[in-house]
């Protein structure tokens, strides 16, 4: 059963998109090489790369769809941090981050946001999104206020721009796999934040 198509705007709030039907996105011998062409045929000369992710979102979808390599390629959760990331594309000056991600049941992610554009598909496992936005005052400029909550099991698809700010726990009886794919990330906008004190520091 396909899942559903998610997108989560940058002051948290969250919308079901159209996603195309699995069988419009069928191909035969379609690989990460071509996923790759593509997804920077569709970012270039592009200002405001977050625009696209409609796009984006489809040609993930159709990547998932075709591949079972790229469903196949993913670590067992390290067993100290209970991550693992294995990067499925690395090339000097290529300005993409494309990755799989698997967390152990119970693992729980910082709060932050990523300082560029993202989508996450879930392969295997589930993962609970909790979604944030600033809430400041003049005593605490970096003050947060949860807004939100989604639920993703495989098949669902999730994306955002760049200031969107989340984190994530990953629940169920098994490990969670997720691939990823995520823009240029600008150093000076990415953050961690601590909800307790109030306080956000470069990610």
């Amino acid at each position: 059963m396909q899942g559903k198509d998610w997108f989560v705007a940058d002051n948290g709030q969250q919308q079901v998109c159209k996603s195309a039907r699995e069988w419009d996105l069928l191909r035969d011998n379609y690989r990460l090489y071509r996923f790759l062409t593509e997804v920077e045929d569709v970012l270039k000369d592009v200002k405001d790369e977050s625009i696209h992710l409609p796009e984006l979102r489809m040609l993930v979808r159709r990547l998932i769809i075709n591949s079972y390599w790229v469903q196949s390629q993913f670590l067992q959760p390290d067993p100290k941090t209970g991550i693992s990331v294995l990067s499925l594309y690395d090339e000097l000056g290529f300005p993409l981050t494309v990755q799989t991600v698997s967390f152990a049941p119970g693992i729980t992610s910082t709060i932050h946001n990523h300082g560029t554009w993202g989508i996450v598909a879930i392969l295997k496992g589930q993962e609970k999104n909790t979604f944030w936005q600033r809430n400041s005052t003049l005593e605490f400029p970096d003050r947060l206020e949860k807004v939100g909550e989604i639920d993703l099991y495989p098949g669902d698809l999730i994306s955002f721009p760049p200031d969107t700010i989340h984190h994530i726990r990953a629940f169920g009886e098994e490990p969670t796999v997720t691939f990823n794919i995520y823009g240029e990330t600008n150093p000076k906008g990415r953050f961690e934040f601590d909800v307790i004190n109030n306080i956000a520091k470069k990610f």
